[in-house]
């Protein structure tokens, strides 16, 4: 599968070619209100070693496993710690998620063609949406346990990065459109709610989604579907 491994501990450099350099410029806008702040050494250090005690947790017991209480005592430091350097529960769980979103964003910005600059617009549409509906699909539970609360989901960084390059690809397809407007539906697709309801509640294959995404991109982009 394309995100396996997560959390593995470095992810590689990668080029940003000059046609998507503009959309590298407006991510980085998008994004910046998520950064974690310039950290001393060993804040910095005690901050992975929370995340991996997280990661380990949900490696054995599930997402279920991972409270800050067990987090702090997998980590051997104080419940307090966990909470000033996180917030709360879901403020973990989508630290535990960055590595894996800045992955993602490394392979639409800089990564090989169809996902990466290279193809048509269209093709990298279709290739964004099958990488972001298997990768959701490997990482399901964590997914629909770090959603922000309603009032904050939409306006979240991380999503906002994945809307806005949705978003600039429609304006090279459909460069007469409110894209802005067009890209909701087309992210609505891909909502990890509605992946584990069709998934899990429905019995729906991935292959089946798959397919849904790639003649939806079609019939909203005017675009023959690929042979």
């Amino acid at each position: 599968m394309l995100y396996a491994g997560f959390m593995s501990s470095v992810l590689p450099p990668f080029s940003q070619p000059e046609e998507a350099s503009g959309e590298a410029q407006l991510l980085e806008v998008r994004s910046s209100a998520d950064r974690e702040p310039c950290l001393r050494a060993d804040a910095a250090r005690n901050r992975a070693r929370l995340l991996e005690a997280a990661a380990r947790l949900i490696a054995e017991h599930g997402v279920a496993g991972v409270t800050m209480e067990a987090v702090a005592a997998a980590a051997e430091v104080g419940k307090g710690t966990v909470f000033r350097r996180f917030g709360d529960r879901t403020g973990l769980l989508i630290a535990l998620l960055d590595h894996s979103s800045r992955e993602l964003q490394a392979d639409f910005l800089g990564g090989p063609p169809p996902l990466g600059p290279g193809a048509p617009p269209v093709e990298r549409l279709r290739a964004f949406g099958v990488a972001v509906l298997y990768r959701s699909a490997e990482q399901l539970d964590l997914q629909l346990a770090a959603q922000p609360e309603p009032t904050r989901r939409f306006s979240h960084p991380s999503l906002g990065a994945l809307h806005t390059h949705v978003t600039m690809l429609l304006r090279q397809i459909l460069p007469d459109a409110d894209c802005e407007l067009l890209a909701q539906p087309l992210m609505a697709y891909l909502d990890p709610a509605l992946i584990n309801h069709l998934t899990r509640q429905c019995g729906m294959p991935m292959e089946r989604l798959e397919a849904g995404w790639v003649d939806l991109v079609a019939r909203v982009t005017c675009t023959p579907p690929p042979r």
